[in-house]
């Protein structure tokens, strides 16, 4: 058996991840979320620079109103090469004194312009995205526990399906903390995240039904069993998880201001993943499977 009981310790990991869960939802009801445009609606602004103008000369002159989180397009002939006379900016709803602040800063910083378009819009996502989001994970997730449940046993598929609600949960308790802005990109990143663990997780969940068909020839401890299992795929786990995180980074540090808080939600999530899969999954199979156990053995008893 290795010397580090993953399994014998799930109680430390539930505590853990419950330290951050139970704050974070506290945290969701109390300061709730930071929603972008996508959610609550903005200003669309289109100009034309009298010289082609990039991306960051624009950001930087929006910095001065916190506003370096707007989407900034190029568009035109020039676009391709990153700098266009044609910008277009989406930004959070301005009042018109702000608006007019905003733009005579543009100029300054940046050149003069003409203006082709200045509106108000509302919501491009709101509640019906959120809605399809939310019913888009809960789909998945049935379709999961059917198929592990087929593919190993019903118990396997709950395991992994709180263990995916485990990261999401997470990434949203940061969220929530930070305060960082969710937008659209944040709906495309928890469904990769919730690709990611599900795969990590079934690899380890193999390895233990693998495992198991030893177990019942040739005797043991299930505890043991899960442990050998979680450390016979740990360098796999451990390889797959540096590798996405070593390219988030890189997306994190270099993918400038509008892919910041999407490669976060990333960072947070792959991270909480590894982990889930490691130290939830399985002992949390574990557990049911002895809570079955136990249920069993007062059934007998009573008999």
């Amino acid at each position: 058996m290795p010397k580090f009981d993953i399994v014998g310790k799930r109680k430390l990991w539930f505590a853990i991840s419950l330290l951050v869960i139970v704050p974070g939802i506290i945290c969701m009801f109390a300061k709730g979320f930071n929603f972008g445009i996508d959610f609550t609606g903005g200003t669309i602004i289109d100009l034309r620079f009298n010289e082609p103008v990039t991306i960051s000369q624009v950001r930087d002159s929006l910095k001065a109103y916190n506003l370096e989180g707007s989407t900034i397009q190029l568009s035109g002939e020039s676009s391709d090469v990153g700098e266009s006379e044609s910008v277009m900016i989406r930004t959070i709803d301005l009042s018109e004194e702000e608006r007019k602040e905003v733009m005579a800063s543009i100029k300054a910083d940046v050149g003069e312009y003409q203006v082709l378009r200045e509106e108000k819009v509302g919501a491009v996502i709101g509640s019906e995205l959120i809605l399809n989001a939310v019913m888009a994970l809960a789909i998945s997730w049935i379709f999961i526990i059917m198929y592990v449940a087929y593919r190993f046993e019903f118990r396997f598929g709950i395991a992994a399906v709180l263990a995916l609600i485990h990261d999401i949960l997470i990434v949203m308790a940061v969220f929530s903390f930070t305060q960082r802005q969710i937008d659209s990109s944040f709906v495309a990143a928890l469904l990769t995240i919730v690709g990611y663990s599900i795969n990590d997780t079934i690899v380890i969940f193999d390895r233990i039904r693998e495992n198991l068909k030893l177990h019942f020839r040739r005797g043991g401890d299930v505890n043991e069993l899960v442990n050998r299992s979680i450390y016979q795929t740990l360098t796999r786990s451990l390889y797959t998880v540096f590798t996405v995180l070593f390219t988030t980074f890189a997306l994190y540090f270099f993918g400038g201001e509008t892919t910041k808080d999407f490669s976060f939600a990333l960072l947070v999530g792959f991270g909480s993943g590894c982990y889930s899969s490691i130290f939830i999954a399985g002992p949390l199979w574990i557990t049911f499977r002895n809570w079955a156990e136990e249920k069993r053995a007062r059934e007998k008893a009573l008999a």
